[in-house]
């Protein structure tokens, strides 16, 4: 909180607090003309943090009462983030840019000159990472949180500030989103667009766009850019041995389907989306959830000819006895086929396509 909120606005900068080098310069190191980042991935990782912090503290404020004070602390805390994501700036635009529909990182150099990193990737998707659901059963069995979540949105409607509650009913759970439902909406529509994020094998980190519109930024003479990159980093950033320019990575379509699930779980059948955008087809949003998940589990199926994605073009995969039925766990996925590329035996994040399959299997 302290070295990575200097200046106490509940807006996150720095190192590996959000993404590496899915960005157009390292993160990490000093930035270009001394300046400061306010990261948009950082800022809803934290957001994110938030939330589990007080999923964890409803649990145990059921047997240990004391623990009611840390689930309205967490709770102010993410409201607090919530608004400065939203609202941080002169415009009161927070880091969303309304041209677009997404959230971007925002450099701010020593003499107050501002640039957008207008790159449409992951670091504006992972503002619907952060989104969690308070039980109305913790409610009311939590009176002394119940009274301070109460207390907290009169206190900020009566002051005209954000609120990341839409409205409390007494009979249901208490949503808490960190984007605005109007916002949500567009974001889906760039999200499940074809020809930007969704792919044949789920969301890709960064949009297809780019691979047409590379993005450049010019700071000092010096110009910083991204392209769309599906298979293999291009880059030497941190040593070129990862690649969040393109590839489909499966923890974070994992986290987004976890996120459209809990939103499905509060609107029901009253919220439909378009799924693919532009074809017409109305979904809610457990739909859209099992179908980013059906293509991810694609990876791995076998199509007509006994061939996998995930394997590519290794013809061995496909025909050899031994090897046939064998699945490597890769580190990501190529956004164009959906071949697997880096390290092969990633089980501890890509081995959560189980955990789809046990979703959509019940």
């Amino acid at each position: 909180m302290n070295r990575k909120d200097e200046g106490d606005k509940n807006i996150f900068e720095g190192g590996f607090l959000g993404l590496d080098n899915i960005g157009i310069f390292d993160r990490s190191h000093g930035l270009p003309g001394s300046g400061t980042l306010q990261q948009a991935d950082g800022t809803c990782w934290m957001g994110m943090y938030a939330l589990n912090m007080l999923e964890m503290a409803m649990i145990i404020a059921e047997d240990d009462p004391s623990y009611e004070d840390v689930c309205t602390k967490f709770f102010e805390h993410f409201v607090y983030i919530a608004e400065s994501l939203n609202e941080f700036g002169v415009d009161k635009n927070g880091l969303w840019d309304e041209d677009d529909g997404l959230f971007y990182d925002q450099l701010t150099l020593p003499d107050g000159q501002s640039f957008k990193i207008k790159v449409k990737s992951l670091v504006g998707l992972t503002a619907l990472f952060a989104t969690s659901y308070i039980p109305r059963r913790c409610l009311n069995i939590l009176p002394n949180f119940k009274r301070g979540v109460e207390w907290f949105r009169a206190y900020r409607g009566k002051n005209c500030n954000y609120l990341a509650i839409e409205e409390l009913r007494e009979e249901n759970d208490v949503l808490l989103p960190i984007v605005h439902i109007s916002r949500f909406k567009r974001m889906l529509q760039l999200m499940l667009d074809e020809n930007e994020f969704l792919s044949p094998s789920g969301i890709r980190s960064v949009s297809r766009y780019h691979q047409k519109e590379r993005y450049c930024l010019t700071i000092d003479g010096e110009e910083y850019g991204l392209a769309y990159e599906p298979g293999e980093s291009t880059t030497g950033m941190f040593g070129g041995n990862s690649n969040w320019r393109g590839p489909v990575w499966m923890p974070m379509n994992y986290l987004l389907i976890d996120s459209l699930y809990k939103y499905y779980g509060y609107y029901g059948n009253s919220f439909l989306v378009e799924c693919p955008t532009g074809f017409g087809n109305m979904m809610n949003l457990k739909e859209v959830a099992e179908e980013l998940s059906k293509r991810l589990i694609s990876i791995f199926q076998k199509d007509s000819q006994g061939r996998r994605k995930v394997h590519g073009n290794a013809d061995i995969y496909a025909r050899d006895p031994y090897f046939k039925d064998l699945l490597l766990f890769y580190e990501y996925f190529d956004g164009d086929n959906g071949r697997g590329v880096g390290a092969s035996h990633q089980t501890g994040w890509t081995g959560l396509v189980v955990d789809l399959i046990a979703r959509i299997s019940h």
